[in-house]
């Protein structure tokens, strides 16, 4: 491995760094380090598999490990390495001798092809293998895509044999889901042609991990419970305004059919071969942005500290883990450990991204405003947090210095890693911190706010105590929509925000800590079987698209089978 003030500067692509590594075979893997039976492991080819959920089911009576939560400051172009960090403080663990896993999303093919890459880790921490990950994996998000639009083609059959549930045409709530960037497909017209194809209507496409099965999918603890949400999608409304359910198209069935491989969690290891789970894959700027519920309680049954992150900055990714996976699940986070370079904090103080490697003390500590805002706001579900600073190579220590000096008024740890450039050896003092503050601070962990706050004010409460907000705005039309699905009997679901990740408001070039600035509604969606209202405020959009030059300009296969270009 490169010496570890190299990092960012040493030549080899994290293409490279995962293609030189030699992976354990998953079964042996599994079976040595987890304590799995080799019939409990489904292999994927040699180097990848899932777990059972008859062997899930019977851990049941182990206790639990540790939960501990990577998540980040506000990103930026700069980069943060949330990802990294989650597979680098895991290796760590593993090297002071505590027995770690980590847990870990999928990564969609939408950002992959896109502008953001893949979510595999980088550098000398990740997880491999890393092309597979990145694409197609085990197949888990394409029965997630078919059993979206099956339910999807079942409304549109149930119109076409006379609609016998009296459905409105005009309030059909399910959208199809593709898994890529098209913004061709973000509103469509469907059923052209002729009385042989339909009735025209307008519909609408969102990428895979805004659908609502990607979430059910990440929220079920077993196939009962996929069953049952699956059961209880709200697909439409009738002219009454009542709702019609995916039981009463009858289509659950044939979509847990789809979806039983899926359910079970992917089983993989990182270069320093630890074991990872990596399954399911919200995004956290238009979803709860958390990897399954049954991967991270199986990883807390087979190991005693398990690392997990959240999407984005702490205000999406981390509040929704809180407010959602948690209060789902009953899960219950002992520390977060908060992300954040030198290079992403100077952004956020105003530095261009092209002199970002020069020192300026002054945009730093401005800078720093987004950071502590984070802190305190972590503070306020009542856990610990120790931050964890990743390293870039033209970090000087007056920087970091500043860095530290600024957790140690907010009373945290923070500890410079190194893990990029070192693996687990560049995070041990990071790993260190972590151990000594569970065991120190116990977590007094707590939700934002209560099941029984109206609709209306959970999204208040989050834009006013997270967001810096003066308030929520919405039309009357919203208003409205806030108002009925209140009266229907889903005022105690919780609240996902959907809006940009640049931001702390829904201005994407609001960089820092802005305060007093006013959230704009858009758009109330709900997802009966995830349990969960989708809040749309401002721009954002459940359907991206690809920039101008996407990363799929580059990547290719060469003659030996190859993949190239990926990153």
């Amino acid at each position: 491995m490169p010496d570890a003030s190299q990092q960012h500067a040493h030549p080899k692509s994290d293409l490279e760094i995962a293609r030189a590594a030699t992976p354990r075979p998953i079964v042996d893997l599994g079976v040595e380090r987890l304590g799995l039976p080799a019939e409990a492991i489904v292999p994927y080819g040699h180097d990848k598999g899932k777990v059972g959920l008859d062997f899930i089911n019977g851990l049941n009576g182990r206790p639990d490990g540790r939960l501990i939560l990577v998540t980040a400051i506000t990103p930026t172009p700069a980069g943060e390495g949330k990802t990294t960090t989650t597979v680098g403080l895991g290796d760590a663990l593993n090297r002071i001798g505590k027995q770690a896993m980590i847990c870990l999303r999928e990564p969609s093919l939408g950002p992959c092809f896109g502008m953001k890459g893949g979510a595999a880790g980088g550098g000398y921490a990740q997880v491999v293998p890393m092309t597979d990950i990145n694409l197609h994996f085990t197949g888990d998000f394409h029965a997630i895509g078919a059993a979206n639009n099956l339910l999807a083609a079942m409304i549109d059959n149930h119109f076409y044999w006379g609609n016998e549930l009296g459905i409105d045409e005009r309030r059909v709530a399910w959208r199809r889901a593709v898994d890529m960037n098209d913004r061709a497909l973000r509103s469509i017209v469907c059923n052209l042609g002729g009385v042989a194809n339909g009735f025209p209507r307008e519909d609408h496409f969102d990428i895979t991990v805004a659908s609502e099965i990607m979430a059910i999918l990440c929220l079920a603890t077993d196939m009962a419970d996929l069953k049952r949400r699956l059961g209880n999608i709200v697909v439409a409304f009738t002219r009454k305004r009542q709702p019609i359910y995916a039981r009463d198209i009858k289509a659950d069935g044939a979509m847990a059919a789809l979806l039983k491989d899926a359910l079970m969690p992917n089983l993989v290891q990182t270069l320093e071969h630890n074991p990872a789970f990596v399954h399911g894959g919200p995004f956290a700027n238009i979803a709860h942005g958390c990897n399954s519920v049954l991967a991270t309680r199986t990883a807390l049954k087979l190991a005693d500290y398990v690392v997990t992150e959240a999407g984005f900055g702490a205000d999406l990714g981390a509040e929704k883990f809180f407010d959602i996976k948690c209060r789902k699940s009953g899960l219950k986070p002992d520390i977060a450990v908060l992300v954040a370079t030198i290079r992403a904090i100077k952004m956020h103080g105003g530095v261009d991204k092209a002199d970002l490697g020069k020192e300026n003390l002054e945009a730093l500590a401005a800078g720093a405003a987004n950071l502590r805002r984070h802190v305190e706001n972590l503070k306020s579900f009542g856990l610990p947090v120790v931050v964890a600073i990743n390293r870039f190579s033209a970090d000087t220590p007056a920087e970091m210095d500043l860095v530290r000096q600024v957790c140690a008024e907010l009373e945290v740890e923070a500890h410079v890693a190194d893990h990029w450039a070192a693996g687990g050896a560049g995070a041990e003092d990071l790993a260190r911190a972590v151990v000594r503050t569970i065991d120190s601070e116990p977590s007094d962990f707590r939700f934002l706010y209560a099941d029984d706050l109206p609709l209306w004010d959970k999204v208040r409460t989050i834009a006013q105590r997270l967001y810096g907000a003066q308030g929520i705005i919405a039309d009357k039309v919203v208003r409205g929509h806030f108002k009925e699905l209140q009266d229907q009997g889903f005022g105690h679901f919780p609240v996902c925000i959907a809006k940009t990740q640049y931001s702390f408001s829904t201005d994407p070039n609001l960089k820092g800590a802005p305060s007093n600035h006013v959230v704009q509604i858009r758009e109330i969606r709900i997802n009966g079987g995830a349990e969960f209202l989708v809040v749309v405020c401002g721009d954002i959009m459940t359907m991206p698209g690809l920039p101008r030059t996407p990363a799929a300009n580059t990547i290719d296969v060469d003659d030996q089978g190859e993949i190239t270009g990926l990153f």
